[in-house]
């Protein structure tokens, strides 16, 4: 049984990896405030702080195999309210993580990017605030992956992720409360392609990686190819007793490049089919 410190549990990644990992090693969590979420899962210890200060004082105590590095703070288009929350969660917070890393014994370090780092494929192309911030964190993992040379660093980007307990204003979950409503959903273009990324296979890599001596480094986790937007629509009137209501607002071909990060070895897409998406839509 491994001890795993992850940050970020509420989320939607972290809240999948929770519910899994907690079931063969002991996980602590990291809270600002005293919640009754997660309390159906064993072997989870949950570590409450009231300041960064309090925090580190906490988490300094702790003897760690792995930390698992999910807390983010996302916003598309920020404002200037946006910029003190963006600051503590994607660099701050992470930092005093980081910083106690030797204390806590830890051995690896996984943290989680966003291809909108590199947009469009091109390097250090920052898609906005959010990415810019998440790329400095990046740079700020590579000053501790020098400090602390013993410790494994992982960085894993990805890209579009859809599953059955999503909540956010992403487009499978858009069309899941649409479909279900029977009112229209208006998308932005007949010819949107998106790289669509199943919840399950994030934390059948994380399993892989905690099970396997990758080296440190960067990996891309991506589907084997975009999907076509219209094609899941027109999969779920084909396959379906209910047709789902879409207008399309252009013709435009939107179709994203990724920058080539390395792929992880052994790992495959397997819960990312278009049958997968159309079911989380339609369920």
């Amino acid at each position: 049984m491994k001890k795993i410190l992850l940050t970020g549990s509420t989320g939607f990644i972290g809240s999948e990896l929770l519910k899994n990992l907690s079931k063969s090693n002991k996980v602590y969590i990291t809270l600002r405030k005293k919640t009754k979420k997660n309390l159906k899962y064993k072997n989870v210890n949950k570590i409450y702080f009231s300041s960064f200060q309090n925090l580190n004082d906490k988490i300094k105590k702790l003897k760690i195999n792995t930390v698992i590095h999910c807390a983010t703070h996302y916003v598309k288009k920020h404002d200037f309210k946006d910029i003190k929350k963006l600051s503590e969660t994607n660099i701050l917070f992470g930092n005093i993580i980081l910083e106690n890393l030797e204390k806590m014994d830890v051995k690896t370090f996984i943290n989680f990017s966003t291809v909108w780092e590199n947009f469009n494929g091109k390097k250090d192309n920052y898609y906005n605030l959010y990415s810019a911030y998440k790329s400095s964190f990046n740079n700020i993992i590579n000053y501790y992956k020098k400090k602390f040379n013993k410790i494994r660093f992982i960085n894993l980007v990805i890209s579009n992720t859809f599953g059955g307990n999503d909540k956010r204003k992403k487009i499978i979950n858009l069309l899941k409360i649409n479909y279900k409503k029977k009112v229209l959903t208006k998308l932005i273009s007949k010819n949107l392609y998106l790289n669509l990324l199943n919840v399950i296979d994030i934390n059948n890599a994380v399993r892989l990686i905690l099970k396997n001596s990758y080296n440190s480094g960067t990996y891309l986790l991506q589907n084997k190819s975009d999907f076509k937007v219209s094609d899941i629509i027109d999969y779920i009137n084909k396959h379906s007793n209910e047709r789902i209501k879409v207008k399309w607002l252009s013709n435009n071909i939107i179709r994203e490049k990724t920058f080539k990060f390395r792929t992880l070895k052994k790992w495959k897409p397997e819960n990312s089919k278009i049958e997968d998406i159309v079911r989380i839509i339609i369920k």
